[in-house]
């Protein structure tokens, strides 16, 4: 984030993927820092049996999830327009891909914002009080059992925009995958005159697209089954609430 930021100040004209490192890279920290309040640990003696810092903590942090699935897949779109001919129809973008990039940041950041909202109003601090509740996230954070049909329907909007991102990361690395295998197809007779025994440029791109994204893809989804299936056992117990904790950080 320090590295991204003073290329933004003392570049004149900062790179589009300047903009969306240094967003992602803020965007996880403040990830990482709710998770830590959330989690029962070193912070432990803070005590959020207060409602506004349940609300304020866990709102956050399923904003910055959020962020972070919708800008790696603008990242990825910005990957496929770099990368594609400019005589194609995405290479019309590249001159105008900074104003497109600032303008998606911002839209991205209202979206997610706004879909999160009603998380201010569907979580409660867990006390002693014997009330019936149904989620717990942590130790400190609760869902209402009065409030958890609508939590639900809620759940499975963000659902939607989560793989619809993901989706169009998916198609944006099948461009890529698929322009890199057409250039290694023109230029294989340069390969085969070449004594270099190593591997092509093209491939080892491919390679690498095709691990992160698949990485990326399974991690969501192992997060989105561990999601759905404390909602339908309505239990979130230590062990389930660790490893979704782990998945969703890698």
């Amino acid at each position: 984030l320090l590295f991204r930021t003073l290329t933004l100040f003392l570049d004149h004209r900062p790179k589009p993927h300047d903009l969306l490192t240094g967003n992602l890279a803020l965007v996880h920290i403040l990830m990482l820092l709710t998770m830590v309040f959330l989690s029962p640990g070193p912070f432990e003696s803070l005590r959020l049996q207060n409602d506004v810092k349940c609300k304020a903590l866990f709102y956050l942090h399923r904003v910055m999830r959020g962020l972070s699935i919708c800008t790696t897949c603008l990242l990825s779109m910005l990957q496929a327009v770099t990368i594609s001919p400019s005589s194609s129809w995405l290479g019309r973008f590249k001159q105008k891909s900074r104003r497109y990039v600032t303008h998606s940041l911002l839209f991205l950041w209202i979206l997610c914002f706004s879909f999160s909202s009603n998380l201010l109003f569907f979580t409660e601090a867990a006390s002693n009080v014997t009330q019936p509740q149904v989620l717990s996230f942590g130790k400190y954070c609760s869902l209402s059992s009065a409030r958890y049909l609508r939590w639900s329907l809620f759940f499975m909007m963000i659902q939607v925009r989560d793989v619809s991102f993901v989706g169009g990361m998916l198609l944006s690395s099948v461009y890529m995958v698929t322009l890199l295998f057409r250039h290694q197809r023109r230029s294989q007779h340069l390969h085969n005159m070449s004594l270099s025994p190593s591997i092509s440029p093209e491939k080892r791109a491919t390679q690498i697209i095709l691990l992160l994204v698949s990485f990326f893809v399974v991690m969501y989804w192992v997060d989105l089954v561990i999601s759905l299936c404390s909602m339908m056992l309505l239990a979130y117990g230590p062990v389930m609430l660790g490893v979704q904790t782990l998945v969703v950080n890698a």
